[in-house]
């Protein structure tokens, strides 16, 4: 019985995760975002929009502004970088590497793992 409710806590634990790192509605913009050497346009929380349109983003591309994702590539393992406007000024997506953490540097824990601490990463949830 124990094994068939793991899975559902783990889902809502990533669930209530996700809401607590979501913006408030006056935090919302459209924007553009560098992801994976591309610009990406829609609406989102603008601390991840950090260009107001697409031609600044173009432009960013280009080498004309400041990218550190091209510039220090911070996310290993396969991780995706996303340049934002709050420090550090990127986020490294982790989902489906096997690794989580601000860099994607932090092997995911097995299921049975006895040393970790902590919530289990969402980055590490396989479905």
């Amino acid at each position: 019985m124990l094994p068939r409710l793991v899975l559902p806590i783990i889902l809502l634990l990533v669930f209530i995760g996700t809401l607590s790192k979501a913006c408030d509605l006056d935090q919302m913009q459209y924007g553009c975002r560098i992801y994976n050497a591309q610009c990406r346009c829609g609406y989102g929380c603008s601390s991840e929009y950090r260009y107001s349109t697409n031609d600044d983003c173009k432009e960013a591309l280009r080498g004309r502004r400041s990218d550190i994702c091209y510039r220090s590539k911070p996310c290993l393992n396969g991780g995706s970088c996303l340049q934002i406007s709050s420090d550090p000024g990127f986020k490294c997506r982790c989902e489906g590497t096997g690794y989580y953490g601000p860099h994607c540097d932090k092997p995911c824990p097995g299921p049975n793992s006895q040393r970790f601490r902590g919530p289990f990463p969402y980055e590490c949830v396989v479905i």
